[in-house]
């Protein structure tokens, strides 16, 4: 199989982009895996495509490098946004995606030579059913104790068209992601699993974040937990409406809008380079 692909990053979390209007993606989910691998394939922690929509200018889907399909993704949806435009598929600088968590709007801003790419994320999902989060109906899970192993942890469960369970942490050094991302991603708790976010407050306008990504492992970088980590610092009470999430690829801007109760997050997305793949 051959395969025309354009390399992107947002923040360091890299996904293979694949146009779904020219190419042919019959069994690019049964790729995934392969096309991900960073020794044998591209390399990437996902392959998006970009597809028609019956109700959207545009359809975004993504596959895991674990092959697994996702919701949506925030960094993502970015370098979804910049390739759409840069392709000549659209002459907008906003338009309308659908993802299997609903309708995004991203829009492309030029300031200084440098495009970035503001994406209206939608509402926060809070109720722990919707979330999901079994154990707790329809009410919030907020600075909830969960002991898994003998450790206690507390968590903050939110949706932003995929589950985030966010920890707030004194010091991020000190957590081994790597022990506990894995356990936590499929508690039993999660029926669909989870991302599990990890958040040291530096003051009211600055979190630091690093992530466990269901279906990716550690990342440098998730738009989606940014925008659910923020939702979480709100709810603690621990940060302002519009901070800067410090991830270990890079910033963020994410804002929780009051009047509109949407979530928007604004960073980068850059071209790496482009190929043929050749799974033979």
């Amino acid at each position: 199989m051959q395969l025309k692909f354009s390399k992107w990053q947002g923040c360091g979390n890299d996904f293979v982009l694949v146009n779904g209007f020219t190419e042919n993606i019959s069994n690019i989910q049964e790729q995934a895996i392969k096309i991900c691998d960073r020794n044998y394939g591209i390399g990437a922690d996902g392959v998006i495509l970009i597809l028609p929509s019956s109700t959207c200018d545009f359809r975004m889907q993504i596959f895991n490098s674990d092959g697994t399909e996702a919701e949506m993704c925030g960094n993502g949806i970015r370098c979804f946004a910049r390739y759409v435009l840069e392709a000549g598929l659209s002459d907008k600088h906003s338009f309308t995606v659908e993802t299997k968590a609903g309708t995004i709007i991203p829009q492309l801003i030029t300031n200084d030579n440098e495009t970035m790419v503001c994406v209206d994320m939608g509402t926060p999902v809070l109720k722990g059913e919707q979330i999901p989060v079994t154990g707790y109906g329809n009410n919030r899970v907020i600075n909830e104790p969960l002991t898994v192993e003998d450790h206690r942890f507390n968590i903050t469960c939110v949706s932003m068209g995929n589950p985030h369970c966010v920890i707030f942490v004194d010091d991020i050094k000190k957590i081994d992601i790597n022990k506990w991302g894995p356990i936590l991603e499929k508690y039993k708790i999660f029926p669909n699993k989870t991302n599990v976010e990890f958040i040291q407050v530096i003051n009211r306008t600055h979190l630091r974040m690093r992530v466990w990504e269901r279906g990716a492992a550690i990342t440098l970088a998730c738009g989606t937990g940014a925008c659910a980590s923020l939702v979480a610092a709100i709810l603690n009470n621990l940060c302002d409406r519009k901070a800067r999430l410090e991830l270990d690829g890079g910033n963020l801007s994410i804002a929780w809008n009051e009047n509109d109760n949407k979530v928007y997050m604004t960073g980068p997305a850059k071209k790496v380079f482009e190929g043929i793949y050749d799974s033979e």
